[in-house]
């Protein structure tokens, strides 16, 4: 013991200064990590063998801690920290010796890896990591920044700071489309920062709003900040609030809690949806501030024209916002109203189960107590009336196979109640509508008649719809009955498409948003999981960036067009027929049903190969294979070696320490606090995914095992994280925009301006921690 530190600290401080030199020696830091974890345990084991690391553990033979716990104080929580006065014991670190805690380190970090790298229930997780990263690096080398760029700064250029803002714009939308911090701020600072310092605009604000803007990809969905948290949030939640329900004398998290002890990522997404773009917000609003404080610093720039048809106001918002208002509202209110709605009228063979108690109730007095402090008397007394409701009536009603009688009369029912015009049909109307209505506004000096023929067409939709099919129409005559007006709808949709495309921001925008709202919408839809929908995203960023590439190089991109579409319709036919081929008894109408799905499925993998056949002969796909196996593999490289540098921490009972000291602290908002802090200062010195890996593991289960809502958590400590890319010295965002920043852009200048948005984010913190809300409201409202 050296300095009047214990053993356990002094351990603590050579792995800290072992892992902070290893970051700073130039090794690559995915094996700095590992190589920190060996040699301070080399250290730790020499020094402790030597006799100068001493830990004073609590004496729990001594007579003050039996009487401490006779007194009714649970063992687990009787610390140094809690109880300084207790009788200590001098021991070594390493308890048994350093030779078996190297033992036991070499079969925890072999387990650690199945479960978490090779082949554990996380992995499928963490396949997602491969894919956005692989649809990320795509869509970074298709140009999409360059015609963003280009195109939003027209937009907002003639605003004060209004090149400002569209890099803010631009930055949003490519971390929702590409999510890698590295390439974002690269692309921006080779694109927009010369261009910024051309038209006066102050150096600070250039670099601080690239470097910003850039960042957002951490917490945007699809982020892969949010996907490594939540495969580590969800089992620390789950073990930490067991734990808890233990120490309150219930049996299971499930009982304590009223509701399952789990968190996925695909909630987590839906989490961090209205975080990432409030601050998005508010970098704008602090760029426009900016602007009108230091108009010299922060010109309007006039763009060059881009050619677009001139557009009235009164046109403007008439096909931009009236008409696709009064679409989405006319459909809501239709649905509201019972005209619109499901037509499924399929019926489950067995009744359904009874309805349980809110809470479980036969469990003993001191779990009675716990959940009552928990969730209130009035909570409980509810739950304990519904539980003797049940048992007068004989108790939980089990499923029973319905009669033939039974089920015919389920399905009456279920017909009766069918609302006249489907959803699935409503949907794909009011989209036709939107793409009338946006193709009449940006050109609507061109003749209307198309367009007015498409929306007849889309209104003989909702009409035959609502008079010739009923729920019992076979799929098959209803593509038949409505085929004509449909394909009357799909003749206008497609002259609006091609008035579009003749559109400048609708061309740029338009392919990328339909990706991100495909992936985005099956995860924070509930339709999949992170993992295919972030296949669909490489997949179709693939796609994306061989029609452009075919379109540079004046090549037809028919294929990839007609390959998305049959994606399309392959989707359409796997939602509304049955395509299972292995029943009893299977119709025609399902077999063609099937023969067109598989065909369309195979045109869609034609269309995928045959473009990253484009991208292989444009010397495209070969550093983006590359490059995403150089990022994966350093994910996973520095997951391992992480791994080996916790299991030093626990061998020496620096984990253990750790949480004694939080949980000495009984108020665990001031825990949470202290954690957020620390995280905050080690942004500094440390990546995002060192401290996912080292950090986040030992301060898991004491912030996790509170009553805080683990979304809220999860999202705090990503935004917390965001940070660590923006704080000096040693923030990736600045080392990526000092690189390709020009010569007259000094060091100085982008830390200065990176500062006001370092604190932007800590803002953003305090309105999340005083506005919960904030995270939680899109889960609720999608039902995550």
């Amino acid at each position: 013991m050296g300095f009047g530190l214990d053993g356990v600290e002094v351990g603590l401080l050579i792995v800290f200064f072992c892992l902070f030199g290893g970051i700073l020696s130039g090794f690559p830091v995915a094996f700095a990590i590992g190589g920190a974890g060996i040699i301070s345990f080399g250290i730790i084991a020499s020094l402790d063998s030597a006799g100068l690391l001493i830990h004073h553990a609590i004496d729990t033979s001594s007579q003050a801690y039996r009487d401490l716990v006779g007194s009714g104080v649970r063992p687990d929580v009787v610390s140094v920290f809690r109880y300084p006065d207790l009788p200590r014991l001098a021991e070594p670190v390493f308890a048994s010796g350093w030779e078996t805690a190297i033992d036991r380190n070499i079969s925890f970090i072999v387990n650690r890896m199945n479960e978490r790298v090779l082949a554990g229930a996380s992995i499928e997780t963490l396949l997602a990591v491969l894919m956005f990263v692989l649809m990320g690096i795509t869509l970074e080398r298709s140009k999409i920044a360059n015609d963003l760029l280009t195109t939003m700064a027209r937009v907002f250029g003639p605003l004060p700071g209004g090149l400002a803002v569209s890099i803010v714009v631009v930055g949003a939308f490519l971390a929702a489309s590409t999510g890698i911090v590295g390439a974002t701020v690269v692309t921006m600072g080779l694109l927009a920062l010369p261009t910024m310092l051309r038209n006066n605009y102050s150096p600070e604000l250039a670099t601080g709003v690239i470097a910003a803007s850039g960042t957002l990809g951490q917490i945007i969905p699809p982020s892969i900040v949010i996907v490594l948290l939540g495969t580590l949030a969800g089992d620390l939640y789950s073990t930490a609030q067991e734990t808890r329900a233990m120490e309150q004398g219930c049996s299971d998290a499930l009982t304590y809690l009223g509701e399952p002890a789990v968190v996925s990522v695909g909630t987590l997404f839906q989490a961090a949806l209205l975080p990432g773009i409030m601050l998005a917000l508010l970098y704008a609003l602090y760029a426009f501030g900016y602007a009108m404080l230091n108009p010299g610093k922060a010109p309007a720039v006039a763009m060059a024209d881009s050619g677009n048809e001139p557009i009235t106001r009164s046109e403007s918002l008439t096909w931009f916002l009236a008409v696709p208002v009064a679409l989405i509202g006319g459909a809501m209110l239709l649905g509201s109203i019972g005209l619109i709605g499901s037509q499924d009228i399929t019926v489950s063979s067995f009744s359904d189960i009874g309805q349980t108690a809110s809470l479980r109730t036969n469990v003993g007095a001191e779990c009675q107590a716990s959940m009552i402090e928990l969730h209130g008397q009035e909570a409980w007394d509810a739950a304990a009336a519904e539980q003797q409701a049940i048992n007068d009536a004989g108790g939980i009603t089990e499923s029973l196979r319905l009669s033939d009688d039974e089920l015919a009369a389920a399905k009456a029912a279920k017909i009766a109640a069918a609302a006249p015009i489907g959803t699935g049909l409503t949907i794909l109307m009011v989209l036709m509508g939107l793409t009338l209505a946006v193709g009449r506004g940006v050109s609507p000096s061109s003749d209307a008649k198309p367009l007015i023929l498409g929306a007849i067409g889309v209104l003989l939709v909702a009409l035959v719809d609502a008079v010739n099919i009923a729920p019992t129409t076979s799929p098959g005559w209803t593509v038949i009955m409505i085929a004509i007006p449909a394909l009357l709808a799909l003749y206008g949709c497609r002259e609006a498409a091609v008035r579009c495309a003749r559109n400048d921001l609708i061309r740029v925008v338009f392919p990328p948003l339909v990706l991100i709202i495909a992936v985005l919408g099956s995860i924070l839809g509930g339709i999949t999981n992170p993992t295919p929908a972030a296949a669909l995203g490489a997949g179709g960023a693939i796609m994306l960036a061989a029609y452009r590439k075919l379109q540079d190089e004046g090549r037809s991109g028919k294929i990839i067009i007609w390959s998305t579409f049959a994606v399309l319709i392959c989707i359409l036919i796997g939602v509304n027929f049955d395509l299972r081929i292995n029943q009893p008894k299977v119709s025609f109408e399902t077999w063609v049903a099937f023969a067109f799905a598989y065909a369309t499925y195979l045109y869609a993998l034609f269309g995928l190969l045959y473009g990253c056949w484009v991208l292989f002969k444009g010397g495209v796909l070969s550093p983006i294979v590359r490059e995403t196996a150089k990022v994966t593999s350093m994910v996973f490289t520095i997951l391992i070696g992480s791994q080996l540098l916790n299991l030093v921490v626990i061998s020496f009972g620096g984990e253990e320490y750790i949480q004694d000291f939080l949980k000495s602290y009984d108020n665990e908002v001031k825990v949470f606090l202290i954690v957020m802090v620390v995280l905050f200062f080690l942004g500094f010195v440390l990546d995002f995914l060192e401290i996912i890996y080292i950090v986040i593991p030992i301060v898991g289960p004491i912030i996790y095992g509170g009553s805080f809502d683990p979304k809220w958590v999860t999202i705090m400590i990503a935004v917390n994280l965001q940070t660590s890319f923006l704080t000096p010295p040693f923030g990736f965002a600045l080392f990526y925009l000092r690189g390709v920043a020009p010569k007259e852009v000094t060091t100085g200048h982008i830390y200065r301006g990176v500062i006001p948005f370092v604190l932007i984010q800590v803002g953003g913190l305090a309105l999340l921690y005083f506005f919960p809300v904030i995270v939680t409201i899109v889960p609720a409202l999608i039902g995550g």
